[in-house]
């Protein structure tokens, strides 16, 4: 991987772990568009997963100092819960996951759906529930599509946030929750890409330092203002753009699954 490979992957990492277009499909997009494994450099990975942490930390540091201060409020609660099917849906299915990461077969037919959500949030009619009002059961119907989003072209933020639309949270509340129940999701990939450095060191060193740390800044900054970003947008309904761009890289894919045969597995 060049420098210009690492900062364009650190963009578009950052910038797509908050927009809801799906951030894992557009790194396994990019990996068969240019023909490498970025899932073999272990510790880039990590460092991707640092630099996003670091954007919406920023970015939500309000709402993360109100819930250093008040943990024990609802709000604090309902992350905890939404937490329980995520990781539950993760341990039980990680090697199927897995497995269509690897192969990248799925992510047309995920885009699809992630276009579909994208159209329906601008035409759902908003809720008057926040964090403070929603149920549990709320939570956990947000927690669960949180643990489906690890199909690697479901997005996290698009999926998080059309469920608490579905169960009625107001827009800004909706996309609020979204985005600070992430900041334990990134986390928890962090923490297990951190446990994959010390089991296969050989990765380790895959790529030089400075690409490595120039990437991650580049997931950092963009990052911090696709959350900005993406909180205006959902505000004002203007997923649809997105939802069009979701489908045409679904054209894109399936196309060459059913007859280029260039960079994704075949259909037939």
């Amino acid at each position: 991987m060049t420098t210009l490979q690492a900062i364009i992957m650190g963009i578009v990492q950052g910038v797509t772990e908050f927009l809801p277009i799906s951030s894992t499909g557009h790194i396994v997009l990019l990996e068969k568009l240019w023909h490498i494994q970025i899932e073999d450099d272990t510790l880039f990975i990590l460092l991707l997963h640092l630099g996003t942490l670091v954007a919406v930390v920023y970015a939500m540091r309000r709402e993360v100092k109100w819930l250093i201060a008040h943990p024990k409020s609802r709000t604090a609660w309902m992350i905890l819960v939404a937490l329980l099917p995520t990781a539950v849906v993760g341990a039980v299915c990680e090697e199927w996951f897995d497995s269509l990461f690897d192969s990248g077969i799925t992510i047309g037919f995920e885009f699809v759906i992630t276009g579909v959500i994208l159209w329906w949030m601008d035409s759902v009619e908003t809720g008057k529930k926040n964090e403070a009002t929603m149920s549990v059961k709320d939570s956990l119907w947000v927690g669960t599509l949180q643990g489906i989003s690890i199909l690697p072209a479901l997005s996290r933020s698009g999926l998080t946030i059309a469920a608490g639309l579905w169960r009625g949270m107001d827009r800004e509340a909706a996309t609020r929750f979204s985005f600070v129940l992430s900041i334990p999701a990134i986390l928890g990939a962090t923490l297990v890409k951190v446990d994959d450095v010390f089991e296969d060191k050989a990765t380790t060193l895959a790529l030089p330092w400075s690409q490595m740390i120039i990437g991650a800044i580049a997931a950092a900054v963009a990052g911090y203002f696709a959350v900005l970003g993406t909180r205006w947008l959902i505000q004002h309904s203007r997923m649809r753009i997105f939802a069009v761009y979701t489908w045409a890289l679904a054209a894109f894919i399936l196309y060459d699954q059913l007859f280029g045969h260039h960079f994704f597995p075949s259909l037939v």
